[in-house]
């Protein structure tokens, strides 16, 4: 087995936007007559979809969300998050991210983004961060109704890659998925893939007890190391729950 592919998440990974998307989940709220209680945004939201995160949140508080009405509070909390980013001066792009994308490019791995996210965010970054044309595929919420933890974004990579890619042949056990959550380290590995954990949004060692590896910066990946390791095991990863 060798690795074949990268899968990146977004939010906590490629962008540091989650103090972004809590300030406009608590507005959304309080607009909704809804008073945000201190912790829910870290236990319901991160990691996930907004589809999911915002249903919680008000399922919650005795409140069923029509589809229709939760389609209008997910187009308007994207656009909130569009003028964000345009008003921004500087992304706040993680640091060594680049380097490490050219690094993947180098040893001609493909590069994919699993996100939860919908892909006009995600647009609207890579492409004013100048690193939309690092990713050969985007699985993100426009493409599923469901969110992590479940391994369905992580399969459609997959099978995105082997569709662009002919003879590809790639199978999610030659995939590393590089990601910064329980929810998202768990949608991994339910699709039988390997994990980097980015210590971004919860502590190392809450990183360490899940993810394959761990690191607390990019730039302290050794990709020779876990090249290596695909290289000479058969690894049956461990699903941990979140």
């Amino acid at each position: 087995m060798a690795l074949k592919a990268v899968l990146f998440d977004f939010n906590g990974i490629i962008i540091n936007d989650e103090p972004i998307h809590e300030q406009l989940i608590e507005e959304i709220l309080i607009a909704e007559n809804l008073r945000p209680k201190r912790g829910e945004f870290r236990k319901y939201c991160l990691g996930r979809s907004d589809r999911a995160c915002l249903s919680d949140l008000f399922s919650r508080r005795g409140r069923v969300l029509t589809e229709s009405y939760l389609n209008q509070l997910i187009s308007r909390k994207a656009k909130a998050y569009q003028q964000h980013i345009a008003q921004m001066a500087e992304l706040p792009i993680y640091p060594g991210l680049e380097d490490l994308i050219l690094k993947l490019q180098a040893a001609n791995l493909k590069i994919g983004l699993v996100t939860g996210a919908l892909r006009s965010e995600v647009e609207i970054v890579l492409n004013r961060a100048n690193l939309a044309q690092y990713f050969a595929v985007m699985s993100t919420s426009d493409d599923l109704k469901v969110s992590k933890p479940e391994p369905d974004g992580y399969l459609l990579a997959v099978e995105l890659l082997n569709q662009e890619f002919a003879n590809l042949d790639l199978q999610p056990s030659e995939c590393l998925a590089v990601e910064d959550t329980p929810a998202g380290i768990t949608a991994a590995k339910r699709a039988g893939m390997q994990v980097l954990g980015v210590a971004n949004t919860f502590p190392f060692h809450m990183i360490q007890r899940q993810a394959n590896w761990t690191v607390d910066y990019f730039w302290d990946l050794e990709l020779e190391r876990i090249q290596e390791v695909f290289s000479q095991e058969k690894f049956q990863p461990t699903v941990t729950e979140c």
